[in-house]
């Protein structure tokens, strides 16, 4: 048992060991999502964050441990982002034909998802800084980080709020989708991917691509227009408002 125990403590202080931990985890729960249907509670990303978390809590590895080895996963986020114009390349004449009504689109939801979560957090009674930082709850993470430091927002906990908006966005959209009758197909998966984008940023763009090739491209479209507009407009609104 020492010998187990010097044995972990040795690998879990290796460069590599986030980098292995992270995709074997990740490899092990997409196929559980893969054999029980690809339902949305099993979302591979949930699950890795959840079983990843409670590894690390348990074996006592410190974060910045296990992220001296998963920073190389963190560095293709920017590629992966960049690929989604791929999707959007193909399909760039008929978004130019929607692309006033996509802009309007993008537009009023963004001021939804800003503007509810607003109200909410104005209706508990939660601090200023934290119902700040709740405002770019719907932009990727680095962009929320950046627009709530911007409005007198905190930026960790903008960050963990678009994290989790993510996560409920892909886990629900489907049920709230199929509960508003919107086809799961022709012109509906646009209209399911772009409103994804818009409400889950990347994590609800990766959920969409994985459903179909049309809700990808415009949930891909969406977080990138909510990305640009919320921080564009979101201080512009707060200083005028100030």
């Amino acid at each position: 048992m020492a010998n187990f125990v010097e044995l972990w403590v040795y690998l879990a202080s290796t460069p590599l060991f986030g980098l292995t931990a992270t995709l074997v985890v990740y490899l092990l729960v997409h196929a559980a999502y893969l054999r029980l249907g690809q339902p949305p509670w099993a979302n591979p990303v949930l699950w890795s964050v959840v079983v990843l978390a409670v590894g690390l809590t348990v074996t006592q590895v410190p974060y910045p441990t296990y992220f001296s080895g998963a920073q190389f996963i963190h560095f293709l986020l920017g590629p992966a982002v960049v690929a989604l114009a791929w999707p959007l390349w193909l399909r760039r004449r008929e978004l130019a034909r929607r692309g006033g009504a996509l802009l309007l689109a993008a537009l009023a939801g963004g001021a939804a998802a800003a503007g509810s979560a607003l109200a909410l957090g104005w209706a508990v009674g939660l601090p200023q800084d934290v119902l700040l930082s709740l405002a770019p709850k719907s932009v990727t993470a680095p962009v929320a980080m950046g627009v709530a430091a911007k409005i007198g927002g905190i930026p960790a906990l903008a960050a963990v709020f678009a994290v989790v908006t993510g996560m409920v966005g892909a886990l629900s959209a489907k049920l709230l989708f199929d509960r508003l009758r919107i086809p799961a197909a022709g012109n509906g998966w646009a209209m399911r991917g772009f409103a994804v984008g818009t409400a889950a940023h990347g994590i609800g763009a990766a959920r969409a691509l994985q459903v179909n090739e049309d809700a990808g491209a415009y949930a891909a479209l969406a977080l990138g227009l909510q990305a640009i507009l919320t921080a564009l407009l979101l201080p512009l609104v707060f200083r005028w408002l100030g």
